[in-house]
């Protein structure tokens, strides 16, 4: 294949070769410097006098006026290109690869957005965040830690790390782009003895646990920093926590791969060891928020541990933040099935309820505001094991919970929600109930198909890194 002189010139380039093509050059103008010394000739005059003679003959051809301006113009392009290179070369070093005006309004808009806290776990968590990083920087996720399964459960037993799974995905959602990098923390080895099974991310995240002495709240920050996360994740505890289910059939299950195997109906769930702290910085975080969203998922494997940490619960009720909660689409088999939208609000709140009377903690606030609910049905075929979840109106309103629809699913999400119209219809909800404004939810949140821009989906993605 024939080389091209770019090429060439690339190559005479390389490392090492570009010092001795600077010696080389300056020893030949040394050798033409001396040539003309010897001649009588010094340089300075002689390239003084060329000069000289250049610019007396372009002022007989071109006046003075014209050349000042051309001059001017070709300097002041100049300038600008330089300018505008230097700005591109600032921001390619951040890793940014959109255009200077996504750059601008990403620094100035989304670092103004909203303090918002998400809670949660499981694949729900993730979808919720790459929608939620398109309206602020500004993102708490608080994640559990109960995961004993596949590669989080076997790096827990044997290393003692926190199960690293959930919060390697929220990391990667709220990566500043879905680059190489997010991909190969994503990626799973598919052989080579103890490596089978394993994600590399969740490697990563061990190997930083040991590099920072155990102190897995550095190792996290650590690899945020490589994928340029925006805001930050955390887990709920520090602890190492045990699920411990009790069924209605009087079975007591422990571990959560175990709980949704056992395909029964769930009474109550607890966490062991019973005295747990709540990590500093997620209490500090859901006390400063302006949005509380407690994320789609499974409902006692994901979302309901996160609550049972001794604080968590109380900071939420204290917190001055609009709180809402977002159901599912779908029963999931095993922990749900058969339950409404009601049923599901009404676990997370049975399971939230800390040591105190239901006056004092009706007296301290409310655990949640409204319950986010898809109104669209999905397609499911005939012998389905999965169902949709029913809005029961009646029950929320028992409950003292605002029931608030939309579209929450994509032409390409399937039955899970779309990241896109999932964090559109949150921002809306929480505009409405900033401004105060009482309108219907299906009034206000309604989002019109044919002009929603918003990207596709991602969730196919996050499905298939999970855990």
């Amino acid at each position: 294949m024939k080389k091209g002189p770019l090429y060439r010139f690339r190559s005479l380039m390389l490392p090492g070769l570009k010092r001795w093509i600077v010696i080389l050059m300056a020893g030949i103008f040394g050798i033409v410097i001396g040539i003309l010394l010897l001649l009588g000739y010094h340089p300075i005059a002689v390239s003084g006098a060329f000069l000289r003679e250049m610019l007396e003959h372009a002022t007989d051809v071109i006046p003075h006026r014209a050349s000042g301006i051309v001059l001017i113009s070709l300097s002041g392009v100049t300038v600008g290109i330089a300018i505008i290179r230097m700005i591109i070369s600032i921001v390619q070093a951040y890793g940014q690869t959109e255009s200077i005006p996504d750059v601008l309004y990403r620094r100035r808009h989304l670092e103004r957005g909203p303090k918002v806290v998400v809670i949660g776990g499981g694949t729900g968590l993730p979808t919720l965040l790459r929608g939620m990083k398109r309206y602020t920087n500004n993102i708490t996720a608080i994640v559990t830690v109960g995961d004993d399964g596949g590669s989080s459960g076997r790096l827990r037993a044997e290393l003692g790390v926190l199960p690293p799974g959930d919060i390697r995905n929220c990391i990667t959602a709220l990566a500043d782009e879905e680059t190489l990098v997010t991909e190969l923390f994503n990626y799973r080895f598919e052989s080579g003895g103890g490596l089978e099974g394993h994600s590399f991310g969740n490697l990563f995240l061990t190997a930083l646990y040991t590099l920072t002495k155990g102190d897995f709240l550095e190792a996290v920050r650590v690899a945020g920093r490589v994928l340029n996360m925006r805001g930050r994740v955390l887990p709920s505890t520090l602890e190492s926590i045990q699920l411990v289910a009790e069924l209605e059939d009087g079975r007591v299950i422990d571990g959560e791969s175990h709980i949704t195997e056992a395909c029964g109906r769930i009474k109550k769930l607890r966490l062991e060891p019973g005295h747990l702290k709540a990590t500093p910085d997620a209490l500090e975080a859901i006390k400063f928020a302006e949005l509380i969203v407690i994320a789609p998922g499974s409902l006692y494997t994901s979302i309901i541990p996160n609550l049972l940490v001794p604080g968590v619960s109380d900071a939420i009720r204290k917190s001055k933040a609009k709180k809402i909660y977002v159901c599912n689409v779908l029963t999931q088999v095993g922990e749900t099935l058969g339950y409404t939208v009601g049923d599901h609000v009404a676990a997370i709140l049975d399971h939230a309820r800390e040591p105190g009377t239901e006056s004092e903690l009706e007296a301290i606030g409310p655990l949640l505001d409204a319950v986010l609910v898809n109104k669209k049905a999905p397609a499911l075929t005939e012998n389905s094991l999965f169902q949709e979840v029913l809005l029961d109106s009646d029950r929320l309103k028992n409950l003292s919970i605002e029931p608030v629809t939309g579209i929450l699913i994509g032409k390409n999400s399937g039955h899970y929600h779309d990241s896109g119209k999932l964090a559109k219809n949150i921002m809306i909800w929480f505009g409405r109930k900033k401004k105060g404004i009482k309108k219907s939810a299906d009034e206000t949140l309604v989002v019109n198909e044919a002009k929603d821009q918003e990207p596709q989906s991602e969730e196919s993605k996050a499905l298939a890194t999970r855990r």
